[in-house]
C-alpha cells in the first residue's frame, strides 16, 4: 500500500474545508502551527503560510516519508495523548482523520488545547461515523458492515465522528463551527476507485473470504457504472477556540 497516495487522496476530500477553516483561524497571521498525526505530510506540504510548521506522528516510518514531502517542517515522533511541547506554544493545532484511532480522544483534545495559546484555534478536520453509513444497492450493505468491523479490530472507533462536537465541549474548547463535510460521496475516478479497493482488500484480508471480497468488488464496480451506487459515510469537522 502506498500510504502517501492514500493520505493525499483523503486530503483532497477536505481541501475546500481546510481552506475555509484556516482562513477563519487566520492561518496567514499564525506564528506556529502543529499537525497532530501528520502521517506522510499530505497536508503539511500543501500549507502556504509564513508560520513555522510542526508535525507529530507515532509512526517513525511515515515520519521519515514526511521529511521528504514537507522538508521545512519540524517533525517529532510522539503520542497524541502526551504531546511533547510546552503549554500555549502554538497558534493553531489541528488533526485530520486522527481521533477515531486514539483510544482516548478526549485526552488528545485536552493535550491539543493545552498547547494552544489563548485565543488560538483547535481544528479536527475529519472524523467519520460509520454507524450511519449508507450503501446502495442493498447487496452492498455487508461491505459496509465488514469495513466497520475491520476498523474496530484495528483499534479504531468507527462511530467517533458523531461524538466530535460533544468531545470539544467536554474539553472546554469554545466551539465555533461543526458539521458534516459535503461532497465526499461523489463518484470516484477510476484511480480513486482502485485506491479505495486496495485499502478495502487490505483491511478485509483474513477477516472475509477472498471470494466474497471479490464478489463485492464486482458488484461495487457494476453499481457505479450503472449509476446505482450510493455510498455515504457522514464525516464531521469541528473548529474551536481556546
Amino acid at each position: 500500500m502506498d500510504w502517501h497516495t492514500r493520505y493525499t487522496q483523503q486530503a483532497t476530500w477536505t481541501r475546500n474545508l481546510r481552506a475555509y477553516l484556516f482562513e477563519k483561524a487566520e492561518l496567514g497571521h499564525a506564528h506556529r502551527v502543529l499537525e497532530v498525526g501528520c502521517g506522510t505530510g499530505a497536508i503539511l506540504h500543501e500549507l502556504v503560510t509564513p508560520a513555522s510548521l510542526f508535525g507529530l506522528d507515532i509512526n517513525p516510518t511515515v515520519l521519515a516519508e514526511c521529511r521528504m514531502h514537507a522538508p521545512m517542517t519540524v517533525l517529532v515522533q510522539g503520542n497524541a495523548l502526551s504531546l511533547p511541547y510546552q503549554d500555549q506554544s502554538f497558534d493553531i493545532v489541528y488533526c485530520h482523520f486522527l481521533l477515531l484511532w486514539v483510544h482516548d480522544p478526549l485526552q488528545a483534545l485536552l493535550e491539543m488545547k493545552r498547547l494552544t495559546k489563548p485565543g488560538g484555534h483547535v481544528i479536527a478536520f475529519a472524523e467519520p461515523d460509520y454507524s450511519q453509513r449508507i450503501d446502495k444497492p442493498d447487496e452492498l450493505i455487508p461491505l459496509g458492515n465488514w469495513q466497520t468491523e475491520s476498523l474496530k479490530q484495528q483499534g479504531a472507533n468507527p462511530g467517533f465522528g458523531a461524538q466530535l462536537a460533544e468531545s470539544f465541549f467536554e474539553a472546554a474548547i469554545k466551539l465555533h463551527e461543526t458539521g458534516t463535510i459535503q461532497g465526499m460521496d461523489k463518484e470516484p475516478s477510476p484511480d480513486e476507485w482502485e485506491m479505495e479497493w486496495a485499502v478495502i482488500e487490505s483491511d478485509l484480508s483474513g477477516i472475509v473470504p477472498d471470494a466474497e471480497i471479490q464478489k463485492m468488488k464486482k458488484l461495487d464496480q457494476q453499481a457505479w457504472s450503472q449509476g446505482e451506487r450510493v455510498l455515504h459515510v457522514p464525516t464531521y469537522f469541528a473548529w474551536g477556540q481556546v
